[in-house]
């Protein structure tokens, strides 16, 4: 009980003296605290950003709905520019495409297709959306495959996209900027002077990466192509499996179909792309593990110059305290309570400084956030690394000084001058 006592009392004397010997040396302590906040926040900075993008994509992006995949022309991402001609030559996904695709295939929960069109005039009577709206070209499952619904009126049938009505659906965004004051269902709007009478509001999704995903209006995918294209034109096709356990199978099924369609000879890679949520989230990964390695890359060459100047300080603050450590040998203090003292100098400094760069860095990173208008993140894991970091880097770099005050005769101490 005495040895714990003692050892209890040794701390908190040890870090009594460690502030007032950082309190006594200020610049000093500002600088060596300015290279371990430099190095701490580089790290968490960047790992709070992408935690957050990451975090946006896992839960707020969920592009395709549960248990879907896309199919497309072109790769939904893609790095570069080598492989731009090869998929600029390959043949459109169709209408006609999508139609025998969904004639053929019996395992799909649903089969889905849209196009999009920006820059189209929408206006309600003399009121012109100021922020321009998407114009979409869906079919009766494009809205769930949107990870969405319809939360008023009534969604597409299949009467409409068949006998190319004029019927729209839309979403918040746009009724905002046409209808501030008045309940949209079963108002006419015009598209390019074309007269729609809009029969659903499609459920607010928010925003992704700072756009809204609801400044928009859906009509009858025929009749989108009709207006801004033709049936040749290239649209994407989005397939529902029924359950998880099915959407391999499901998968399998639909790309059998599509080479089929699109004569694709065996032994040849496919004319098309199947992308689903999972497979963004991995090709995303080598560019975010890239900007990850740079971050600590940088963090660690930042970390180590700082304890170099920790080690450094912590030199030049024994050697102006070698009468302080004599009085104190001489009063009974031992070895061991010169080295926790010093090394707890040591080690305040650094986790002092880890905390301001966490700090800083949650700050920092979670800008992102604000830009694209995404919940903020946290990473306690990489604020713990990072503390234990600056730990380590306390008592590594601080232990040499600590021993050499400790190992200091006190008659020669008391001698110095």
């Amino acid at each position: 009980m005495k040895k714990a006592s003692h050892f209890k009392n040794t701390l908190r004397e040890s870090f009594r003296m460690a502030l007032q010997a950082i309190r006594d040396n200020k610049l000093r302590s500002i600088l060596t605290l300015l290279g371990i906040t430099i190095g701490v926040f580089s790290v968490i900075g960047v790992m709070t950003a992408i935690r957050t993008l990451e975090s946006s994509v896992q839960s707020g992006l969920n592009v395709f709905g549960t248990n879907a995949f896309n199919i497309s022309k072109r790769p939904s991402i893609q790095f570069g520019h080598g492989g731009r001609w090869k998929y600029r030559n390959r043949p459109n996904i169709t209408y006609q495409l999508y139609q025998d695709l969904k004639d053929r295939a019996t395992l799909p929960l649903h089969v889905s297709a849209q196009d999009s069109k920006y820059g189209a005039t929408v206006k309600y009577k003399d009121e012109q959306a100021t922020k321009k709206i998407v114009v979409i070209g869906a079919d009766e499952f494009t809205v769930k495959t949107m990870n969405t619904d319809i939360s008023d009126g009534r969604n597409f049938s299949p009467d409409d996209v068949r006998q190319l009505r004029k019927t729209a659906i839309i979403g918040k965004d746009a009724i905002t900027q046409l209808f501030p004051y008045e309940d949209p269902l079963n108002k006419q709007i015009t598209i390019n002077g074309v007269k729609f009478r809009i029969i659903g509001i499609i459920e607010e999704k928010g925003a992704m990466f700072g756009e809204s995903q609801d400044n928009m209006v859906a009509i009858p995918l025929s009749t989108h192509l009709q207006m801004f294209g033709s049936r040749h034109r290239d649209i994407e096709i989005t397939v529902s499996a029924p359950s998880e356990e099915l959407y391999d199978k499901t998968r399998d099924e639909v790309i059998g179909i599509l080479r089929t369609l699109r004569k694709v000879p065996p032994g040849e890679p496919n004319n098309f792309e199947l992308t689903s949520n999972e497979e963004i989230l991995k090709e995303l990964a080598p560019f975010t593990n890239g900007i990850k390695l740079f971050a600590f890359s940088v963090s660690v060459i930042a970390l180590v110059v700082a304890g170099i100047g920790i080690m450094n300080i912590m030199l030049v603050s024994v050697s102006e305290r070698i009468k302080e450590i004599g009085i104190r040998k001489a009063v009974g203090a031992t070895r061991r309570d010169i080295l926790t003292q010093f090394l707890t100098e040591a080690v305040f400094l650094s986790e002092f400084g880890g905390i301001a760069g966490i700090i800083l860095g949650v700050a920092g990173g979670n800008v992102v956030a604000a830009i694209f208008n995404i919940p903020a993140v946290i990473p306690l894991d990489w604020a713990f690394i990072g503390l234990a970091v600056c730990s380590v880097i306390g008592i590594g770099f601080g232990i040499y000084p600590a021993w050499k005050a400790a190992n200091m005769d006190p008659i020669e101490s008391l001698r110095y001058d």
